[in-house]
């Protein structure tokens, strides 16, 4: 074994500062991590059990961890409660994203971290319609620049996150590009919204996105926490990419509900952020995470995922 490989293999018992520990998919982080052993730590604005503070207060932060250590940093703190509609919903999980980066990068530093690891997305290669290519983290831009200003907010803030990520001086930064979540715990908040029939969503057209079980997605960050290599990127996603309608099917089927109303793609115009997702369709290999981190997804596609969900209520 190399000096290289025993680096990126010998990683357990690890301590973690974990960001987002109080969110939904923080938690599915937590109890992943805690069952390969490691000792975590949240990080919160909220009732959290760790260091309390706030990424956006930077003087605050650093008070906050004064004389901790921590062997690896993790951010999956965003500022969504719900399902963003607008592109204004995204602001301030846009700015987490800038500022809030910046003072935790500078955090994990002074807290002695040796590893930076972000939650990162994949709608990060930007907002379009990519036909049948398929995305690789080597071949394809992230964060380019956005097609009108509110997309190149967003954009924006993905692109620095993993910027700040992988380029601050003796971090070694990994991103989890991870298709969109579900789950136990964020499918829950549609079942309601299903039940009523609130969830209006156009035609697929042959449109896909790519998605993630969330527990699924925390033994990814498991897995780069162990074994993820400095200054790389990974996406994250299960094998069956699948229209945002084509999900909600699969949702209203498992659970017994009524299916989703289909309207027109202009109707949805108002809805400007949840517009732009029904716009995009991409689908992403995971190839590298598969070689490189040893991760394969337990559930290959939301219909195995959700189906398990539901059998377990």
């Amino acid at each position: 074994m190399t000096t290289e490989q025993k680096k990126t293999t010998d990683r357990k018992n690890q301590s973690i500062l974990l960001a987002g520990a109080s969110g939904v998919f923080g938690g599915h982080v937590t109890r992943a991590l805690t069952e390969a052993g490691h000792k975590v730590t949240g990080l919160g604005r909220g009732q959290v059990n760790g260091v309390r503070a706030d990424l956006m207060d930077r003087e605050g932060l650093l008070r906050a961890v004064d004389g901790q250590h921590f062997d690896t940093v993790i951010h999956a703190a965003t500022a969504l409660r719900k399902a963003p509609m607008r592109h204004r919903d995204m602001y301030a999980t846009d700015a987490l994203r800038v500022e809030g980066t910046a003072h935790l990068v500078e955090a994990a530093r002074a807290v002695g971290a040796t590893r930076f690891v972000s939650e990162s997305i994949a709608l990060g290669y930007g907002y379009g319609d990519f036909g049948d290519h398929v995305l690789t983290e080597d071949d394809d831009p992230f964060g380019p620049n956005g097609t009108s200003p509110e997309l190149e907010k967003h954009l924006r803030g993905m692109r620095v996150k993993e910027q700040l990520t992988f380029e601050t001086p003796g971090l070694a930064g990994i991103a989890l590009r991870f298709g969109l979540f579900y789950g136990p715990g964020g499918t829950d908040a549609l079942l309601p919204m299903l039940r009523k029939r609130q969830v209006p969503a156009p035609a697929d057209r042959g449109r896909v996105l790519p998605w993630v079980e969330l527990t699924d997605a925390a033994r990814a960050v498991v897995a780069a926490v162990e074994r993820g290599r400095a200054g790389r990127a990974y996406n994250v996603a299960d094998r069956t990419p699948l229209g945002f309608r084509a999900h909600l099917l699969c949702v209203a089927e498992e659970f017994g509900l009524p299916k989703p109303m289909t309207v027109p793609l202009w109707v949805t115009a108002p809805m400007s952020y949840a517009h732009t997702m029904f716009e995009a369709s991409m689908r992403v290999s995971t190839a590298r995470a598969e070689r490189e981190l040893g991760w394969t997804p337990v559930y290959p596609g939301a219909r195995e995922g959700l189906a398990a969900l539901a059998g377990a209520r």
